[in-house]
């Protein structure tokens, strides 16, 4: 695949349609109507292009008055400030490329692969999701305080039992922390 410009429209099949905000070195960073910010490798074959930016309509819009990195502050402040801007969080290195099997007890019945870094995925949105509910649970004002602890301590139980899952990220600080945790 050639290599996209910022300001490319791009469709994915699993996040949909999404516009490049960022190229690094062998990733893209794009912003996905569903699913937010994420980091996509270049050779990814899930991309589609949709629209090529040329990188010089790029360098002329910016010298027309717009200016693509005042653009995404402000998007990215927009997003954020909604929760819709999720973090990148990258998959152990040990893991990347890698298959989950479940294979059932029963010899009878078949196995069931799936890649690790889709069920990652799914980790890392439960998580974002459970956060969004935690600030909805703090912001909220027909709930008592008694209440909100209450439905805090919930969460922070759910937290704990998704520890397990805690092997498939690479930094520490993306960790889930239960009640035991700081």
């Amino acid at each position: 695949m050639k290599d996209l410009t910022k300001g490319s429209r791009i469709e994915h099949s699993r996040y949909g349609e999404g516009i490049i905000s960022k190229v690094n070195l062998t990733t893209y960073e794009i912003f996905f109507e569903r699913g937010g910010k994420v980091e996509i490798l270049k050779s990814s074959p899930d991309l589609e292009i949709l629209e090529m930016e040329n990188e010089t309509e790029s360098s002329n819009s910016e010298s027309n008055g717009f200016d693509m990195n005042q653009f995404e502050e402000i998007l990215s402040y927009a997003l954020d400030k909604y929760g819709l801007l999720q973090e990148v969080v990258p998959l152990g290195e040990k893991w990347l490329g890698g298959t989950m099997i479940l294979k059932p007890a029963n010899p009878a019945m078949q196995s069931k692969e799936i890649p690790i870094d889709t069920f990652f995925h799914k980790i890392v949105m439960l998580r974002d999701r459970l956060r969004v509910l935690e600030q909805n649970i703090n912001s909220h004002a027909k709930l008592t305080d008694e209440e909100k602890v209450n439905l805090q301590q919930y969460i922070s139980r759910i937290y704990g039992s998704l520890t397990t899952f805690n092997i498939l990220f690479k930094n520490k600080d993306h960790n889930f922390v239960g009640t035991g945790g700081n």
